[in-house]
């Protein structure tokens, strides 16, 4: 394929790097339903923090375009797809963003273009529930017509030392030729270098695994934090002994949210279970870790009633309401459920985090942030996210409970 001309379609965290990355060799066109995603990236802005605004305004320059128009993308040749896969309020796969972004491909797709997607799902979504939309409205026919591949993203959200061209990359076609090509396409720009696998299922299989693989392991040390608090035992101290074994795997307890780990797991056991298998391990470890919420408040309360609080109308500031450290990124937060649980003791529960979007946070948990609380005016604070400027902080009211999640003060009344 001499004159590539790339399409990514959706502009989030996954996509817009990749875009980024692929505009310093190719003609890149970014594609997002949100208009007002659109119009800020055109004017230079990226919410997600992903990309700095000289990085944007470069890519621009270099000739990407962003646009909601899909006669705009109609003359590419290679559509990435890098939309949301969510699951449902039952925890079952939500497919719909996967089906609509398939739908809209099809409405431009012609022959001999090659569709690519990235957004994590479980072995055989591909072929099985994204094909048939492209073939039911393209009109085109799969391996004849037109061809896929996967290339599951690797994004890890705020981490500018892993940015997606110094991340190695698998990468699959649907057959293997296509395989090879869409190799040869994301070898060009990722640094790292690529792992081509044999099939489309197969890199499906490896993506959906990686999480689950630390799903299961962050729910170890979850379940260890919980014996060693019922045995006296600093989880922290215990941890920093074991490491010092070079195979100890260095996992910490926490809250497990985001859109990768605690959703990534659940698509693996959904197919599992369509094929009459019901996986234990796995969903031990996610119920284990969706819970953890819940116990977190639970400890809190404890601790406030051990220092004669009152629990009904009592005054908690939770810092953080990101899914992980110096991020913006709320999806999938569970923090929410901590102040959820608190709240239903009855506490007086407010949220504060320098890192999010108000007006996100008032939109997907209907919480009025707090800008620069004052510390000391609450019966307990629980720092549930490691934010750099949350280290700083100096507790010195005695009465006061301080729980702290993610273990990053030297002091503390409690934690995991």
């Amino acid at each position: 394929m001499k004159n590539r001309k790339i399409a990514v379609i959706g502009l989030g965290y996954v996509g817009l790097p990749l875009a980024h990355a692929f505009s310093a060799k190719y003609e890149v066109v970014g594609f997002d339903i949100a208009k007002w995603r659109i119009d800020e990236l055109r004017s230079g802005v990226d919410r997600t923090l992903e990309l700095s605004e000289s990085q944007v305004k470069e890519a621009i320059a270099n000739g990407m375009k962003f646009t909601n128009q899909l006669e705009e993308i109609a003359d590419c040749n290679l559509y990435i797809v890098t939309v949301p896969t969510p699951i449902d309020k039952h925890k079952k796969p939500d497919l719909t963003p996967l089906i609509k972004a398939s739908e809209s491909i099809g409405k431009v797709l012609k022959k001999g273009d090659i569709v690519i997607y990235e957004s994590t799902v479980y072995p055989g979504a591909t072929e099985e529930d994204c094909v048939p939309v492209l073939e039911r409205v393209s009109g085109l026919k799969f391996n004849e017509d037109f061809y896929c591949g996967y290339s599951p993203e690797r994004i890890n959200p705020g981490d500018k030392e892993h940015t997606v061209t110094k991340i190695l990359k698998v990468t699959s076609g649907s057959t293997p030729e296509i395989g090879k090509r869409v190799d040869d396409l994301y070898a060009s720009v990722i640094t790292a270098g690529t792992h081509l696998a044999p099939t489309i299922k197969v890199a499906e299989a490896a993506k959906v695994i990686e999480n689950s693989q630390r799903d299961i392991n962050i729910a170890f040390v979850n379940e260890l934090s919980m014996i060693f608090n019922r045995l006296g035992i600093d989880t922290n101290a215990v941890l920093e002994a074991a490491g010092t074994k070079w195979n100890f795997l260095p996992f910490k307890p926490g809250l497990v949210g985001g859109h990768c780990i605690g959703v990534d797991p659940y698509y693996l056991t959904h197919k599992a279970q369509e094929v009459g298998y019901n996986p234990e391990i796995i969903l031990a470890g996610r119920r284990l870790n969706d819970n953890m919420g819940i116990y977190v408040a639970n400890q809190v309360i404890k601790l406030m009633i051990k220092k004669g609080k009152k629990i009904e109308g009592a005054k908690v500031l939770v810092l953080g309401i990101t899914f992980k450290e110096n991020c913006p990124d709320i999806r999938n937060s569970r923090v929410i459920d901590v102040i959820r649980e608190l709240q239903d003791f009855g506490c007086d529960v407010e949220v504060s985090d320098y890192w999010a979007d108000p007006e996100e946070v008032q939109r997907e948990y209907d919480i009025e942030l707090k800008e620069d609380p004052d510390y000391s005016a609450y019966d307990a604070v629980v720092l549930a996210v490691a934010h750099d400027r949350y280290k700083e902080i100096s507790f010195e009211d005695t009465h006061q409970v301080v729980f702290d999640i993610k273990s990053i003060l030297s002091k503390a009344d409690g934690r995991l």
